[in-house]
């Protein structure tokens, strides 16, 4: 294991695993309660769509898609709480008009294709530094929102009447966490790409919801399935050269079903 994490890529992509694995974790528990798991998998989309036209323009798609991310995810709370779409609703067209528009940009623009599979299905072992950075950034700026934010979230993960009776402001925190998991799916597409970041959102969270007996015990369990199959993922892939990002989404698969066992082994 020392010797493997000499290399300077592997260190790379092992800590920008880390840190992404650990914001997507922490967004996706939240998600999960609240419903609306399949968000990452709308805003990867767009993502897409943003991608395939910084390529087509020639500029940085990272900071493209961080913008029109940003912007979807600010669009998607004001058709769920304006228009009076439901969630998956609103989350259903954004999917299907991100992917629709990126396959028209990628065939009408002759982007380049190799370029667009690697922000597809991602590149985590030719991270850049800066791109680590960026990672610790948003996984410090998702720990902070949650610590600071806990007990809001949490009434609206469990009880979104309540919370709203209560006086919290919902909108506001719905908002937020959709900004946050947008800014969290674009930095994930070097992680596992585009098409697999919203799993890295989702599996560990359930996993960790399976198994654990408090709602404290359940963030840290989803962030320990989602290190864990991070740094196993990533490890696997170079040792026998296998896609990092699939090898990833597949450990943390393994450790959902892993969970399912042991609940119904609990309850047997």
């Amino acid at each position: 294991m020392t010797a493997l994490l000499s290399y300077g890529f592997l260190q790379r992509a092992v800590a920008a695993g880390l840190f992404i694995g650990a914001a997507c974790a922490l967004l996706g528990i939240f998600l999960v309660l609240k419903k609306d798991a399949m968000l990452g998998h709308g805003l990867s989309h767009i993502t897409f769509a943003a991608v395939a036209l910084a390529l087509a323009l020639n500029i940085l798609p990272l900071a493209v898609a961080l913008v029109v991310a940003v912007a979807a995810a600010a669009g998607l709370s004001w058709l769920k709480e304006r228009a009076g779409l439901h969630g998956d609703t609103a989350i259903g067209i954004f999917s299907s008009v991100g992917l629709a528009l990126g396959v028209f940009l990628a065939s009408v623009t002759h982007v380049n294709n190799i370029a667009l599979l690697q922000y597809l299905f991602g590149e985590i072992l030719a991270i850049e530094p800066v791109e680590v950075w960026l990672a610790a950034g948003l996984a410090l700026l998702v720990c902070l929102v949650v610590v600071g934010l806990y007990r809001p979230l949490m009434y609206l993960a469990f009880d979104r009447e309540s919370a709203r009776a209560s006086g919290i402001k919902i909108r506001r925190l719905d908002l937020l966490l959709t900004v946050l998991a947008a800014v969290t799916v674009v930095l994930g597409t070097k992680v596992v790409g585009i098409l697999l970041v919203s799993a890295l959102m989702v599996m560990p969270a359930a996993a960790g919801l399976q198994i654990a007996r408090s709602f404290k015990q359940a963030l840290g369990l989803s962030v320990a399935i989602s290190l864990i199959s991070v740094t196993a993922g990533i490890l696997a892939a170079f040792l026998f050269d296998w896609p990092a990002s699939a090898t990833i989404v597949l450990v943390a698969f393994l450790f959902l079903g892993l969970s399912l066992v042991w609940k119904r082994i609990r309850r047997a």
